[in-house]
């Protein structure tokens, strides 16, 4: 297994949408940790460009994160309300509503290319893939990780012959990794996730969800997980892709909701305006709102506008470090450690 490689249980989230470099999952892979490419968003060749950088700055193993082309059908009428609502935000920018179209995300051409390139590990969210892709890409040596979000879909990913789950809890940051987008705000936190779904899965559960200090990491792989993924930590790493105003919104301590305002699916990120104002209008509507904000939230971004764009975090992100990415990987390792050897130390209460 890939986590046995390791020399610190840590696993970089994917973060599409900018973040994700290749520099970024390079300094992780080199630091001992898991670097991760994040193929959302972007074409079949562009990710081939991104793979073949790594490989050429590391023999360290990586791995590559794919969307799994959903099933669900938006309602129309409620697509063309919400791009309504839209034009006057599109007009502060001066940009344009896009078009809301549906896709799959160039879904083939990125599976023919894992198995063409074979990376160490390749992870799926937004659903499992058939149990015949797991099988081809497990047969060409490819490790297959699937994000769960609650023991149905665990037992899913398990069944189809997922090597690992990830589990991601309630206050993780971006998007919720449902198979089906649904109202979430009930969902499972990562330290009930881990017991449950642990209980009747033997491979390793790699844990996601706010853990952004060595202390959390310590309590994940208390509570049975193998490694944690970690996304918010990496944000402010001097080799992401985070856009300025994004990074200035990291350094604050506003909170954070679940929204489908930016992209027609669940997803978590600091409040700023755009969030407060739309949110209760967006409808499931993924991949077409993704598409028809894409123009406005590219235009707040040139504009440094953090109010106009995602800001996608988790819970826990004001504890994220403005750090090389590899020195966020061995401090929080060495923190994790240095946790575990404190909670073993401490007393216990003796029998009377």
């Amino acid at each position: 297994m890939v986590l046995d490689q390791l020399a610190h249980p840590i696993v970089q989230a994917p973060l599409a949408g900018g973040p994700s470099t290749p520099s970024l999952a390079v300094a992780v892979s080199e630091a001992g940790a898991l670097g991760f490419l994040a193929a959302g968003y972007r074409s079949g060749s562009e990710v081939a460009g991104d793979l073949a950088e790594v490989r050429e700055r590391t023999a360290a193993p990586f791995g590559v994160n794919l969307f799994v082309p959903g099933r669900d059908r938006p309602d129309p009428a409620a697509v063309r309300a919400y791009l309504n609502r839209l034009r006057d935000e599109a007009a502060r920018y001066g940009a344009e509503v896009g078009e809301p179209r549906g896709d799959d995300d160039d879904w083939t051409a990125k599976l023919e290319l894992l198995l063409r390139e074979r990376p160490a590990v390749a992870s799926f969210t937004f659903g499992c893939p058939d149990p015949e892709v797991i099988a081809e890409l497990r047969r060409a040596g490819v490790e297959v990780w699937v994000t769960v979000t609650d023991p149905a879909e665990a037992d899913i990913a398990k069944r189809a012959g997922a090597d690992v789950l990830v589990l991601q809890g309630i206050e993780a940051g971006g998007h919720r990794a449902t198979f089906a987008d649904r109202d979430d705000g009930e969902g499972l936190g990562i330290l009930a996730l881990l017991r449950l779904v642990g209980a009747g899965f033997e491979g390793p559960l790699v844990a996601a969800g706010a853990i952004t200090d060595g202390a959390a990491l310590a309590a994940v792989l208390c509570a049975g997980a193998a490694a944690a993924q970690l996304g918010s930590a990496f944000l402010r790493a001097r080799e992401a892709g985070t856009v300025e105003a994004y990074r200035r919104a990291l350094e604050g301590d506003a909170s954070t909701a679940l929204t489908r305002a930016f992209s027609g699916r669940q997803a978590r990120g600091i409040r700023n305006r755009f969030l407060e104002e739309h949110s209760a209008f967006a409808p499931s509507a993924y991949p077409q709102v993704h598409h028809a904000t894409s123009p406005l939230r590219a235009a707040a971004r040139r504009s440094g506008d953090a109010d106009g764009f995602n800001l996608w975090a988790g819970q826990a992100y004001p504890l994220a470090r403005d750090l090389p990415a590899g020195e966020i990987v061995t401090s929080i390792g060495a923190e994790a450690r240095a946790a575990l050897a404190a909670a073993a130390r401490r007393p216990r209460s003796q029998p009377t």
